[in-house]
C-alpha cells in the first residue's frame, strides 16, 4: 500500500486508539458486531483492524468464532492485543491486496472504514472475495465525502487551523474512489464500483 499507509506508528497507535476511537469508529464497531452475529459465522476475517475496536465487538457477540484480524501496521494490532483477550482471535500483520491465506478459508469478512484507503480497491476486494467461502458474505463500512461528514468535518477544520502548515488529511481520503493526476497536475477522481458474486449454498 502508499507509504502514508504505514506510518501508524511510534506514538499514533495509542494516541488513535485514545482518541479517534471512541469519537469515529466504536459506535460503528457496535454495529457492524450486530450485523455479522446475525449469520452466525464459525471463521471471521477482518482486514483493516486498526486497534481492535471492532475485532473485540466482534469476540464479544460471537465468542466461539475463530477471528484472525489483520491490519497492515503491525504497531496497530500490538495494541489491539491489549484491548481483545480470547484464545479465539489470533492478530496477524497483512496487507488486504495480497491476504496470506487459502481461498475459501472464512465464512465472513469484515472491514470497517478501510476499503477506501486501499490503492487499489478492485484488487483488494477481490482478496476478500478469493478468501471467502461459497455463500460467505462480505461486510464493509465506509464513509462519505468528509463534505457529507458533519462532525468529521467540524474536526478536520479544526486540525487545519490549529496546524495549518501541515493539517492532518487523515478524514478527507475517503469513498470507493480513485484519484488521478494529469501532466499540468490536475487532479479528477473516478468512483469505483465493485461488485462481488457469491455462489449460494444449494
Amino acid at each position: 500500500m502508499a507509504s502514508i499507509d504505514v506510518r501508524f506508528s511510534g506514538s499514533v497507535p495509542a494516541n488513535y486508539e485514545q482518541y479517534m476511537v471512541p469519537l469515529l469508529f466504536r459506535p460503528y464497531a457496535e454495529e457492524i458486531a450486530k450485523r455479522v452475529a446475525r449469520f452466525d459465522p464459525s471463521d471471521i476475517l477482518e482486514t483493516a483492524a486498526g486497534t481492535g475496536v471492532v475485532t473485540a465487538a466482534l469476540a464479544a457477540s460471537l465468542p466461539e468464532a475463530r477471528i484472525v484480524a489483520t491490519d497492515l501496521n503491525q504497531p496497530m494490532l500490538d495494541v489491539a492485543a491489549t484491548r481483545v483477550n480470547s484464545g479465539n482471535v489470533r492478530f496477524q500483520q497483512a496487507d488486504a491486496l495480497e491476504l496470506p491465506f487459502e481461498d475459501g478459508s472464512f465464512d465472513i469478512v469484515v472491514c470497517q472504514f478501510g476499503v477506501m484507503f486501499y490503492p487499489d480497491k478492485v484488487r483488494g476486494n477481490a482478496e476478500a472475495r478469493r478468501v471467502l467461502r461459497d455463500a460467505g458474505r462480505y461486510v464493509v463500512a465506509i464513509w462519505d465525502r468528509i463534505e457529507e461528514n458533519k462532525l468529521s468535518n467540524l474536526a478536520n477544520d479544526s486540525m487545519r487551523r490549529l496546524f495549518p502548515e501541515n493539517p492532518p488529511q487523515f478524514m478527507t481520503r475517503g469513498r470507493l474512489a480513485t484519484t488521478t493526476r494529469n501532466g499540468s497536475g490536475a487532479t479528477s477522481e473516478t468512483l469505483v464500483s465493485a461488485t462481488l458474486k457469491l455462489k449460494q449454498s444449494s
